[in-house]
């Protein structure tokens, strides 16, 4: 059997036509990632520290909020200021309030619905979180801390007291 062309063979115009489309997509993504200047987020476990947001991470809720930039997949850890009543608005979420090293506070907006409630969470406890952020002039919101169930959206997750509630 034979899988490439003979040597003197051009590749069909289909061929080209695709190898084109996929080399156009890829530079087009690495102009995006280049563009937005933020590193990807890198799920729990991958890391040197199992999953724990590396320094530069720390940064990108800082500049997302910046840079009133939405829909941005962000990775960090703070400190409860204010555990606050649930979200029971449509889908539930438990909500609640960290300052992140940066000094900013973000809103935490964690669906119950679909992943398990943090209990026992108080003033002062540290949470690191993956999610999805959206600016607000208070400092924005991250929701998507969670598995998307259809598997369509990256998968967030929250770290308290070394359990993971995805």
């Amino acid at each position: 059997m034979r899988f490439l062309p003979p040597v003197n063979q051009r590749p069909s115009r289909s061929a080209t036509k695709w190898l084109l489309v996929a080399a156009v997509l890829i530079a087009g993504l690495q102009y995006f990632q280049q563009r937005n200047r933020l590193p990807p987020t890198v799920p729990p476990g991958t890391t040197a520290e199992a999953g724990l947001p590396t320094s530069d991470e720390f940064d990108i809720v800082s500049r997302a909020f910046h840079d009133r930039l939405s829909n941005v997949q962000v990775m960090s850890e703070g400190s409860v200021t204010r555990v606050l009543a649930d979200d029971n608005d449509g889908s539930r979420h438990q909500r609640f309030l960290l300052r992140l090293k940066s000094g900013q506070t973000v809103l935490i907006a964690h669906n119950i619905d679909l992943a398990s409630r943090v209990d026992g969470l108080r003033a002062g406890d540290n949470v690191a979180f993956s999610g999805e952020y959206e600016w607000n002039e208070r400092g924005g919101v991250v929701h998507w801390t969670h598995k998307d169930p259809s598997g369509k959206h990256v998968a967030g997750w929250l770290r308290y007291n070394g359990q993971v509630y995805q």
